[in-house]
């Protein structure tokens, strides 16, 4: 590979250059791509021939980044890289998506593209760069790739369309869409907005596809002056005795099921018997022996053309729907006691039971990461048990699938959530998925849509999401609502699209075939907008907007503020005094110092009067003792005059004997002994900071 070093300006303003022939030379690809002082070394390497009985495409993305880029330690006590962040996993996907169906049909070898980000400037976002990079390393290498593909960032601010841009430029922007394809067609897409039409969002598509065209030609140029020859590469040829055989027993029993119109189970059930059918015949034939998991996957290639033929030409579908129809919805919501919000969402058979827990500043998660450091006030978390489809399997962390659904459910609320000034809530949703066929990701957003308003939390507008896909045919083209799992297996295309009745707040997009013109892609996305307004329309049958009052279970606030020069007091030497606080009060106390220096504290309670009592002490703490208060506080020295009791930490007042009963009180120790806890009233701040107390105003005037 020759050493050498390009750049080219694929949008205004934005230049995009790339390094090749001097790092990861061993590597059967490598480039360095840079923009701005961020630089990403993407490597691909892909074994010479598959393992003996591979019948998968095993291909690996990892985009992963270096705190070194930044000249950043990693937190935490290992100060070293540890598991991917859920940024990282996002962008390998997203990678993986694009790249993916540019593989030749029966390439199997294992294959691993590295995408390591080795320089940040904080303002240049490594992602995009990862997939252009992994993509032109692909191109000029010898493995057989039908690319080359890109990948860009798309945002809008003030009307204007701005490739890759900036983090500031982002800050400003109500679209972060990411876009991967080839000069002819659009391949993956993911990302937010604000409640973008279907044609903004459309406009958007094309400008990427614009700059996407830019630098494919460009990694074109590339491979004419640094590429070297592919590797020669035939699939596997087909078995054409085996092919006739299972053709001969299976075609029409599968033509014939795919016919009836059934449920999942019922649908698979019957799949499952021909299956065992064909291996029964099999095994006593000595001329096919080995080759039974061959057999199932040419059963599999009749099936996707059989529910092909029967969309396309019949308009019919698995379970009889038309293209447009949306299966039947149950909700409800307040289904789990002591949970602050819960939902069901159950559209035919996919079910996610989705839960909403509230809590403190305490709560919120600290990203740590290149380009985020800002804490994580709202969280969505997306678990998909095995039993969700009928498995058995064990019990893991998240997979990146799960990680990637999340993130989708999460971008797709997120726009519609309150601010953490206008709330003050930290908010976890967790989607728990029940039942799984078809778009588990798009019930977790109408679920959590539902369970956020059960919670309380003034959601801005109610969200749903729906799945959709598309069957190309030679002369014609069908579009389908609310895909069920086969569907998406036989189908050329599924995109997502979640919002509100105003807009898109979130999409997603993998195409599985080259050539899905904008027409079509208009006019899938027409009618999801149809299909999305049809589930607002059944939520709002179960709940329509948040709920008055929060849960009696979920922790209760208060706020205030103090003169910056009192925070020291409040939190006392080594933190004693608001450590006493909270243990004394039952609360939750966060002290913090705005821009102007003041002290914002919030406390926070399971009930509203243990954070009244906090916050009384602390007005005592930082001189806002109220005349006429009742506090309770601890005797702390005897004198003959009297008692010392503190009645906050740090801030004692005297309770003359005078004042502890209504009749004569001759010996002080008589009454009280130090450690004593009695409720007092106080009378009067005199010179500042005495204060007079009385124990004898809150008895009965008929009491010793």
């Amino acid at each position: 590979m020759n050493e050498d070093f390009r750049s080219i300006e694929f949008a205004p303003g934005k230049t995009l250059s790339i390094e090749t022939g001097r790092l990861a030379k061993l590597a059967d690809g490598a480039v360095v791509v840079k923009m701005g002082e961020t630089m990403v070394l993407c490597t691909i390497v892909s074994a010479r021939e598959a393992r003996p009985g591979q019948d998968f495409f095993p291909l690996v993305v990892d985009l992963r980044e270096s705190f070194s880029a930044a000249g950043r330690f990693p937190g935490g006590f290992m100060k070293r890289e540890g598991r991917p962040s859920d940024l990282e996993v996002l962008a390998s996907r997203l990678i993986d998506r694009s790249m993916r169906p540019l593989f030749p049909k029966g390439y199997y070898n294992e294959t691993q593209v590295i995408c390591y980000v080795i320089s940040s400037d904080g303002q240049n976002q490594a992602d995009v760069l990862g997939g252009f990079g992994a993509s032109a390393a692909t191109h000029i290498s010898d493995i057989p790739f039908d690319g080359p593909m890109a990948e860009v960032r798309v945002g809008r601010v003030d009307g204007e369309f701005i490739i890759n841009p900036t983090i500031d430029e982002l800050k400003s922007s109500d679209i972060d869409m990411i876009i991967g394809g080839t000069a002819d067609s659009v391949l993956m897409i993911e990302g937010e907005m604000e409640e973008v039409t279907e044609a903004e969002m459309l406009d958007a598509i094309k400008a990427g596809h614009e700059a996407i065209k830019k630098l494919c030609a460009f990694q074109e140029e590339l491979r004419s002056e640094f590429g070297i020859e592919k590797r020669d590469f035939e699939p596997e040829p087909e078995n054409e005795e085996l092919k006739a055989k299972v053709y001969e027993l299976a075609e029409n029993k599968i033509k014939e099921v795919v016919g009836i119109g059934l449920g999942k189970e019922e649908y698979n059930q019957k799949i499952r018997e021909v299956k065992e059918i064909v291996k029964e015949v099999l095994a006593d034939n000595e001329d096919f022996e080995g080759l039974i998991d061959d057999a199932l996957n040419l059963i599999s290639d009749i099936e996707k053309t059989e529910l092909r033929n029967q969309i396309l030409e019949k308009k019919r579908r698995i379970d009889s729907r038309g293209p447009a129809d949306i299966r039947d919805i149950w909700t409800r919501v307040g289904y789990i006691p002591r949970a602050h919000g819960s939902a069901i969402f159950t559209r035919g058979e996919t079910q996610a039971l989705v839960s909403v827990t509230l809590g403190s500043k305490r709560d919120e998660q600290n990203v740590d990461t290149l380009f985020h450091e800002e804490p994580k006030q709202f969280m969505l978390h997306y678990n998909f048990p095995p039993y969700s489809v009928g498995e058995a399997g064990f019990l893991r962390g998240p997979g990146r699938r799960e990680i990637g659904h999340g993130v989708l459910a999460e971008r797709s609320l997120k726009m519609m959530m309150p601010g953490f000034d206008e709330f003050g809530y930290v908010i976890r949703i967790i989607s728990d998925i029940l039942e799984s066929n078809g778009s588990s990701s798009m019930a977790s957003v109408c679920g959590g849509s539902m369970a956020l308003m059960d919670a309380g939390v003034p959601l801005k507008k109610p969200v749903a999401g729906i799945a959709m896909g598309i069957i190309i045919g030679d002369n014609n083209h069908v579009i389908l609502s609310d895909i069920r799992g086969e569907e998406d297996f036989m189908g050329d295309m599924d995109f997502k699209t979640a919002g509100t009745t105003e807009g898109i707040t979130a999409t997603q997009m993998d195409m599985k075939v080259k050539g899905i013109s904008f027409e079509i892609l208009e006019e899938a996305l027409q009618q999801a907008h149809q299909g999305r307004m049809h589930i607002l329309e059944k939520m709002a049958e179960t709940i329509s907007e948040p709920r008055k009052e929060l849960s009696e279970y979920a922790p209760q606030f208060l706020k205030m503020q103090i003169d910056g020069d009192m925070i020291g007091a409040v939190i006392g030497p080594g933190g004693k005094v608001i450590q006493t606080l909270q243990r004394e009060t039952n609360t939750e106390i966060i002290v913090e110092e705005d821009d102007k220096g003041n002290g914002l504290i919030t406390i926070s309670s399971e009930n509203l009067e243990n954070a009244e009592k906090a916050k009384e002490r602390i007005k005592a703490i930082t001189g806002q003792l109220d005349e006429g208060s009742v506090y309770t506080g601890t005797v702390k020295a005897l004198k003959d005059y009297g008692a010392f009791v503190e009645i906050v930490p740090g801030r004692e007042g005297l309770l003359h004997i005078s004042e502890v009963n209504h009749s004569h009180v001759k010996n002080i120790n008589d009454v009280l002994s130090v450690g004593d806890q009695i409720e007092v009233k106080l009378l009067k701040v005199e010179h500042g900071n005495k204060l007079r107390l009385s124990r004898k105003a809150l008895l009965p005037k008929d009491e010793d």
